[in-house]
């Protein structure tokens, strides 16, 4: 899964007719770009994680920002048939969007609007025609969103991730469910809580190790072993190293009763450090 760092797509630049008429200038991303009186305009790269009907013709939409990490805002009118702002905010979508808020912040009291939005990257197109990468991708999202619980809150590195994963997904460079498992396993990794695949989780001793337990955190041995542990192979446990540090040949030419067997741990993992299932996951073709 390649990063979404300098390399990864680029915004679009052009004219922006409403940041112009409000006396603002367009400044770096996540940073505040123009004031007038109490309302504040801010520009952000962001993914969009879902959507929410608000009254007859508005949504709530929920992004993983650059800048600000999650943040949910009112895109009024996209509802109506004849809107093209709308068809941009769907869901995978990485966009460049503009925020109208009330005061100096833009997760305030209230919802901030988002007035405008230009297309980075249509993730969505190559995603939502195929129901494997559908499926992982609203995992991916769920999974952004859960580890992003609080907004305003800086993400950077779930949002690199994010996009990254999304757009390895709709080039379809990998099968779906290995690029779920390796976003999940580098999630878990970036919020501080990287399994050990390979040195035991509680002493440190020199792997491999044979034993695998979850509460523990990886791979133990012997010693350390705890009630609930499991025996997995040694393929599945080299498969997840393999997810976690990007050896993408080493995944690919893994078989498939080790695969089942490695996302089975991956979930287990997941669950007991969100304390709870991702809803989606349950949908995931493996």
């Amino acid at each position: 899964m390649p990063s979404a760092g300098a390399g990864g797509d680029r915004r679009k630049s052009g004219p922006v007719t409403y940041a112009m008429r409000c006396g603002a200038r367009r400044g770096e991303c996540g940073r505040e770009v123009g004031e007038n009186g109490r309302m504040s305009l801010f520009r952000d790269d962001g993914i969009v994680l879902r959507t929410q009907k608000l009254g007859e013709a508005d949504r709530i939409i929920t992004l993983l920002t650059r800048g600000h990490g999650r943040v949910r805002a009112v895109a009024r009118g996209v509802r109506r048939t004849k809107s093209k702002f709308g068809a941009r905010l769907e869901p995978f979508s990485h966009v460049d969007v503009q925020f109208f808020s009330r005061g100096s912040e833009l997760v305030g009291r209230g919802l901030p609007l988002c007035t405008q939005g230009e297309t980075i990257a249509p993730y969505g197109g190559g995603i939502v025609t195929d129901y494997g990468r559908y499926t992982a991708g609203t995992a991916m999202l769920e999974t952004a969103e859960r580890f992003t619980d609080h907004e305003g809150v800086l993400a950077v590195q779930q949002y690199l991730l994010l996009v990254g994963a999304l757009r390895t997904l709709a080039r379809g460079e990998h099968a779906p469910h290995l690029i779920l498992d390796a976003f999940l396993l580098r999630s878990l990794a970036v919020n501080g809580y990287a399994p050990s695949f390979t040195d035991c989780a509680r002493c440190g001793l020199d792997g491999p190790n044979r034993f695998f337990s979850v509460a523990a955190g990886g791979v133990v041995c012997g010693d350390c072993r705890v009630p609930g542990s499991v025996v997995p192979s040694a393929e599945a446990v080299g498969l997840l190293s393999a997810l976690l540090t990007g050896d993408w040949e080493t995944a690919d030419s893994c078989e498939a009763r080790h695969v089942r067997e490695g996302s089975g741990l991956v979930s287990a993992y997941l669950h007991w450090h969100l304390e709870r299932g991702l809803r989606s996951l349950r949908y995931v073709e493996k």
